[in-house]
């Protein structure tokens, strides 16, 4: 890659090694997010020897289970296959990586979590029939961690900005003061050159060395046949042409007024019923983050909602980006133009921002078309609508929420647009750069 990257994943990988009680270790999350990278740099940086096994590249290794789980056993065939392979109890780190294609794996972590002389790492893409079955295995001996391709934090340290400038910035937050336009400019720049080019890590470090956008979008259109590849390869008792059907029209909906996503207009004939598993799978591959309409606006939100109602947002942005037309590309990169496409850019990057602080994504609007909202969060007792402005639009639909009697768990909303911090009263505003501190705010306002 060229560039190492700083992600949040390295604090996580160095708190796990420092708990005396660390369980085997499985870091899952859709492809090319970096998660061997990671692993690799951690593992050099903190054990003597680390035995690495790609088991989609190293076929050959997929049966050292074969003979059982104990872990001599899985020791010694592993160290027939490579003699040269050293594992010294306590100082040896055991990865194996590419987990989807030998999901035994999984099942020998429980093995090895109970006999305790080497600590494992496991990591893979999960996609297809096995992810269900590695997420059953070892249940209660292993630990999971969800990885995601660069937030807009990561990306920050990428461009060389650190935890004052970080801290800093999210003191303006926690005051609700303007930002001053010396620190507003240049950070609106970089959530621009966000938007662009997404968190893919490779994508990152080939801008940040080059600087510029050469060869940017050539990549990103080679993730998406990548994704596709992924959706033929790994697709099992799903219609592997109604899968690629539904992901290459997530762009037709998102530049529709109301993004919603309808089964019905994909093709001829196409029934909800049809697409059973489809909006899952996808989502579990981590390709995309489904946004459903909540049934009422109201707490809790887990259970209140319409499954066949629901909008769909690629997992990065940059994905987005690379499937608009040649036209759309150059207004983007040369003018910096994003306001032409009706805020469907805005929207995605706002809802991958939230689910990769650990929200599930909920929308709602009601029956009359009055009333609504991007999405929702909350605080301990607070249901908050959250509403996205491709420029520093009114929000009606917000204003009606946070006075109608009806909605009680709705004290206040939050508008992200391109404008300064304020409070009116009813909503807070913040500039979309800040969307990443947004669950760090709200639960630091709980404590305080």
């Amino acid at each position: 890659m060229g560039v190492f990257l700083k992600r949040k994943i390295d604090k996580f990988l160095y708190d796990w090694k420092n708990n005396s009680d660390r369980k085997p270790l499985i870091v899952k999350g859709c492809r090319q997010i970096g998660k061997t990278e990671s692993i690799r740099h951690f593992a050099s940086d903190f054990y003597d020897n680390v035995v690495e096994i790609n088991f989609a590249l190293q076929k050959e290794y997929c049966d050292i289970f074969d003979d059982g789980f104990d872990v001599d056993t899985i020791i010694r065939n592993i160290s027939f296959k490579n003699p040269n392979i050293k594992f010294e109890a306590d100082k040896t780190l055991i990865f194996f990586d590419e987990l989807q294609a030998c999901p035994n794996a999984a099942t020998s972590l429980k093995a090895f979590k109970i006999d305790g002389r080497y600590d494992v790492i496991c990591s893979g893409s999960l996609m297809g029939i096995h992810y269900k079955e590695i997420e059953s295995n070892s249940v209660g001996y292993k630990q999971d961690y969800v990885m995601y391709s660069l937030d807009f934090e990561e990306f920050l340290w990428a461009k060389g900005y650190n935890e004052k400038h970080i801290e800093d910035l999210y003191s303006y937050m926690v005051d609700c003061r303007p930002i001053p336009e010396a620190m507003y400019s240049p950070l609106l720049e970089c959530f621009r050159e966000y938007m662009v080019i997404g968190g893919m890590p490779e994508i990152v470090a080939t801008f940040i060395t080059n600087n510029n956008y050469s060869g940017i979008l050539d990549m990103q259109n080679q993730l998406h046949l990548d994704f596709e590849e992924d959706i033929t390869k790994y697709t099992e008792g799903l219609d592997k042409a109604k899968v690629l059907n539904f992901y290459r029209n997530i762009p037709t909906f998102l530049a529709k007024e109301n993004k919603k996503y309808q089964i019905s207009k994909i093709s001829k004939n196409a029934r909800n019923r049809d697409y059973i598993g489809i909006i899952e799978w996808l989502s579990d591959a981590g390709i995309v983050n489904v946004c459903y309409c909540m049934d009422d606006p109201e707490l809790p939100l887990k259970g209140n909602y319409k499954p066949n109602d629901y909008k769909v947002y690629y997992a990065d942005t940059g994905l987005l980006i690379a499937s608009l037309d040649d036209e759309a590309q150059t207004d983007l990169r040369h003018n910096k133009n994003f306001n032409t496409y009706k805020g469907a850019i805005y929207e995605n990057v706002i809802a991958e921002i939230l689910v990769k602080q650990g929200y599930q994504l909920y929308f709602y609007k009601n029956e009359k078309g009055t009333i609504e909202i991007d999405f929702f969060v909350r605080d301990a007792d607070t249901l908050i609508p959250v509403e996205v402005k491709a420029s520093n639009d009114s929000t009606p639909s917000l204003n009606k929420m946070i006075k109608e009697d009806k909605y009680v768990d709705v004290k206040y909303g939050i508008k992200f647009a391109n404008a300064n911090i304020g409070y009116n009263g009813l909503i807070y505003t913040y500039p979309y750069f800040m969307a990443f501190m947004l669950k760090r705010l709200l639960a630091d306002r709980i404590i305080n």
